[in-house]
């Protein structure tokens, strides 16, 4: 083990930028901070285009998009689908790992996850010498950005082969199998998950972190991204936010279907702020004086939902739940058309706790919401009797 002070130097002392997905060319926030993190105006930003379908045409958009944001980004011929290319031979390449060592940021592109540590990883688990490269940036204090597939990579498991995200709740996840291990730059006490709002992905994170015995984990969601400090605070920016997952009192009872209770579930809204060392919150500016008044709440109607994994639902029963009179609100997933497994449900059950507690925006409709308890239970869905 290294000497505490010889290990406090090697810390990384750069930022991330984890984005959730679709990422628009328009999102001039998120753009800009990746160009300012690499050094601002000019800088230059080595872009990894290893995941994506069409590495040439990708790597070329996703330079373009940060020049047009002041960048001086450059495409690494870096790809398992690069034609006319040894992605191995081209991992290892001393000049090729200079030009990324050389660069103020590294961009990785979405598309599929398992293409990017193929491409930088050694069969023996050890890192090559683009990856050490790009390891190099982040510690004397880069920027490290990635989209999708580029923010699956950012913790040390990710998702690699995934069922729906039914399917990974009814029929379990597999190391090797759905889980894979990620680059690990955020560190190997969050897990990271994209897409999560707009696909209902909160759900697949829970089976992830138990079975890898995660305490915390971050989904981002789509054309939005989380902001990761050398001191671990996180901010969100762009056009959502974020679910922080927090199983740190969660238990299950071992039994064959998937449950879960006592966990914590919070939504972190765009200028939000949490810091994974200390798990304290700071609400954006304009919620700073919108605490919400428990005793005094707005809403009296009940939350519930049949299709708790639907596009956005889980914020939305969130939203209704933190300022209502009502303190459980229920949401129910089942399986898909086809899908295995179609007699067995899951009820999620949100409550709010002593411990909950909103803001709202004085600026538009939009809530900070912390701290509320979920619970997961099985459940046996009667289908119709006819066919």
């Amino acid at each position: 083990m290294l000497p505490a002070a010889q290990a406090a130097e090697q810390a990384p002392q750069g930022s991330l930028v984890i984005v959730g997905g679709a990422l628009r060319a328009d999102n001039a926030e998120i753009w800009q901070r990746v160009v300012k993190l690499a050094g601002g105006a000019g800088a230059r930003i080595a872009v990894i285009p290893a995941a994506a379908a069409n590495p040439v045409r990708s790597g070329a958009n996703l330079a373009g998009y940060l020049n047009h944001y002041g960048a001086s980004a450059f495409v690494v011929p870096l790809a398992v689908r690069l034609k006319d290319h040894d992605y191995r031979r081209d991992a290892e390449d001393a000049a090729l790992a200079a030009s990324i060592r050389q660069a103020g940021g590294v961009y990785f592109a979405g598309g599929d996850q398992a293409l990017i540590t193929q491409a930088l990883v050694r069969a023996d688990g050890s890192r090559t010498a683009a990856l050490e490269a790009i390891w190099d940036v982040y510690r004397r204090g880069g920027v490290i950005a990635g989209s999708s597939a580029g923010a699956a990579i950012m913790s040390a498991t990710m998702y690699y082969n995934a069922k729906t995200v039914f399917g990974t709740l009814s029929q379990g996840v597999n190391d090797g199998v759905e889980l894979a291990p990620g680059l690990g730059f955020i560190g190997n006490d969050v897990f990271v998950d994209q897409h999560l709002l707009a696909r209902g992905r909160f759900a697949r994170m829970l089976p992830a972190m138990l079975k890898r015995g995660y305490k915390l984990g971050l989904g981002i969601d789509e054309n939005s991204a989380l902001i990761i400090g050398p001191q671990h605070e996180v901010e969100v920016i762009g056009y959502q936010g974020s679910l922080l997952l927090d199983l740190s009192q969660a238990k299950t009872s071992g039994a064959k279907e998937f449950n879960l209770s006592n966990a914590r579930i919070s939504y972190l809204d765009h200028g939000d702020r949490y810091n994974l060392a200390t798990r304290r919150y700071t609400p954006s500016a304009d919620k700073a004086d919108g605490l919400l008044d428990p005793l005094k709440p707005e809403e009296k109607d009940p939350v519930y939902s049949t299709d708790v994994l639907g596009h956005n639902t889980v914020l939305v029963m969130l939203e209704k739940l933190i300022d209502n009179v009502q303190t459980e609100a229920i949401g129910i997933a089942t399986a898909g058309p086809g899908e295995p497994f179609q007699e067995l449900g899951f009820e999620f059950k949100f409550t709010r706790t002593a411990d909950s507690v909103g803001y709202a925006s004085a600026t538009t409709d939009a809530y900070t919401i912390l701290n509320v308890r979920l619970d997961v239970r099985p459940l046996q869905i009667t289908r119709p009797w006819y066919k």
